[in-house]
């Protein structure tokens, strides 16, 4: 059984969630399956693990975000701020060098 949450993952719910608002603001539970569906189905986050971080990128002023009423209920939605945008370019260049470096060592022989 595939482990839910690996120790590898820090990082990657901040870069998939400023990746995901970067095309349109969201709500919590619409960027839990955003991420399910941009990933197909091999990155799984609950929404213990998606409200912490929303709320740590608005705190640091990454995110910012609006209460909406829809269909009877309030919805929080987020949405990308220049600093949000910021973050999102340095995070993309970041995991394509470690991307990179992961694919080379891994096709690299062992008795080299």
């Amino acid at each position: 059984m595939a482990q839910s949450n690996p120790p590898f993952m820090s990082g990657v719910p901040e870069l998939l969630l400023l990746r995901l608002l970067n095309d349109h603001e969201m709500y919590g539970y619409e960027l839990v399956r955003s991420i399910k569906k941009a990933t197909n189905e091999a990155i799984s986050l609950g929404e213990g693990v998606i409200y912490p971080v929303l709320h740590s990128l608005e705190r640091n002023g990454s995110l910012k975000s609006k209460r909406k009423a829809v269909a009877g209920r309030t919805r929080v939605y987020y949405s990308l701020t220049k600093k949000g945008r910021d973050r999102l370019g340095k995070l993309r260049h970041d995991w394509s060098r470690i991307q990179g470096g992961v694919a080379i060592a891994l096709e690299t022989s062992s008795h080299a």
